[in-house]
């Protein structure tokens, strides 16, 4: 990391933003050679990531093909307003990047696991009833496998 002061330390504090942070972004490498980024619900469960998707589609494509990604995670905390000159204008945030290999979930049980994690991620109050097994068979699970989790703050 270039300025080591801004690097975040402490993995729970990264775990934490993993676990708080509401949209992440996947980046796949396409067909083309090309990045790719995709903003995307997911959840931080077990140590990996998991996400949902259509059976078929661009990022479904891509991971099939070359299973490196790369995922971003940002919690905005404020813009500091610029007085005097241009150059003081600044941003407070947190964020985290990932690196590692998606695989799409075939393992029943896994897969169960995943959805309900996003489940009670974006819907902690519960009172959405069970999946339905004909929706868990039309739909993807992908899970990553975490190789590198760089956190980085600028808190001022």
């Amino acid at each position: 990391m270039r300025v080591a002061k801004k690097e975040i330390r402490e993995e729970s504090t990264v775990e934490g933003l993993l676990a708080q942070c509401a949209v992440g972004r996947l980046g796949t490498i396409g067909r083309e050679g090309y990045p790719m980024v995709k903003p995307l619900n997911f959840v931080y469960h077990g140590g990996r990531i998991y996400f949902h998707s259509a059976r078929e589609g661009q990022k479904i494509e891509d991971i099939r093909r070359d299973g490196r990604v790369c995922f971003e995670v940002d919690l905005p905390l404020t813009f500091v307003r610029a007085e005097g000159s241009p150059c003081k204008a600044d941003y407070r945030y947190q964020s985290v990047i990932c690196t590692g290999r998606a695989h799409l979930v075939e393992e029943r049980e896994e897969k169960l696991g995943a959805l309900k994690a996003l489940m009670e991620k974006y819907q902690p109050e519960g009172g959405y009833g069970e999946l339905l097994e004909e929706k868990v068979a039309l739909t993807a699970v992908v899970r990553i496998d975490i190789l590198t989790m760089t956190g980085k703050q600028d808190l001022g």
